[in-house]
């Protein structure tokens, strides 16, 4: 396991090339979002989904959402219709985990067999530049019912030497999970709230 020091504005390009290096090859990383430190893994890569799952100790059944970098990323794993990209671009990037319905190029194991799934694009360069290429897991990197980490060091504590590498650069801004919102139906749901609140419900209104 490597801990690696990332500029968050203004990551360098050989060392996110590194991450990318091991996530292309089925590895796992510790990464910083706009909310807390999450757990990546290439979600096309099954071995490393289920290398997630055991490192949190988190049952089969529960979903795992993912980080893309662009919104046109979105598209390539989730149908939404025009109402709903509007919004989509009024809130991101930011810290919000949209439910859409998903594509069928997309694991069921990062579903849980659902045909929904949970997408994200944090306001954090780290986490864009590493999942440019693919989609990455973004669950938070702690055991599945502790408390989400907010810096490497917490991560770190939390999954000892488990990830290939570990992602440093600094604590988090935000502290507490993203907020998570239905956009399937309409109105929209929020599921859970989080970071961001007051800006989703004037977007959504």
């Amino acid at each position: 396991m490597k801990i690696i020091k990332i500029n968050v504005e203004s990551p360098e390009k050989e060392k996110i090339g590194m991450v990318l290096d091991i996530l292309r090859q089925g590895g796992t990383a510790v990464y910083p979002t706009d909310t807390v430190y999450g757990l990546a893994a290439n979600i096309f890569r099954e071995k490393a989904v289920l290398d997630v799952y055991e490192m949190k100790e988190r049952s089969l059944d529960k979903p795992m959402s993912v980080c893309v970098s662009r919104v046109e990323d979105i598209k390539k794993i989730a149908f939404f219709d025009e109402h709903v990209e509007g919004i989509i671009k009024k809130i991101l990037p930011g810290p919000y985990t949209l439910i859409l319905n998903r594509k069928k190029n997309v694991p069921t194991q990062i579903t849980s067999g659902s045909d929904k799934i949970g997408v994200r694009i944090p306001d954090n360069n780290i986490c864009r530049e590493i999942s440019r290429e693919f989609p990455i897991t973004t669950t938070s990197a702690n055991i599945s019912g502790h408390s989400a980490p907010k810096s490497a060091q917490e991560a770190w504590e939390e999954l000892d030497d488990h990830p290939d590498i570990i992602i440093d650069s600094g604590p988090c801004n935000g502290g507490i999970s993203s907020t998570v919102v239905d956009l399937t139906v309409n109105p929209p749901i929020v599921l859970r709230e989080g970071e961001g609140m007051k800006k989703l419900l004037n977007c959504i209104k």
